[in-house]
């Protein structure tokens, strides 16, 4: 029998956005605008840079080495994540963009 069959949950922790000091960072926060798809972080310049700056720090850390393909294997597929980063200030610091492996292919 499954936890949730017997009825047992995790409680959940939310954090309570009240209780800090900057309303800046709040606003900060539930303003930014975020791209969820490569497509539309490609026509912004400033996501366009963060992505440069995520693939020269690969290939100058040796991340990965290029292979030809084998014919009988499948190819794990990668996704771009946003990320806008922000001072305590509520300014912002930086866009960082990950490049991630999706392991589940």
């Amino acid at each position: 029998m499954t936890r949730a069959k017997s009825g047992i949950f995790k409680p959940r922790h939310r954090v309570d956005l009240a209780h800090t000091n900057s309303i800046h960072l709040h606003r900060a926060l539930f303003a930014t605008n975020e791209p969820n798809t490569f497509h539309s972080a490609s026509k912004d310049p400033k996501w366009i840079n963060a992505m440069e700056e995520e693939f020269h720090a690969l290939i100058k850390n040796n991340t990965w080495t290029l292979v030809p393909r084998p014919s009988n294997a499948n190819v794990v597929g990668s996704k771009w994540i946003f990320r806008t980063k922000f001072k305590s200030d509520g300014s912002i610091e930086r866009y960082k963009a990950r490049l991630v492996a999706q392991g589940f292919t």
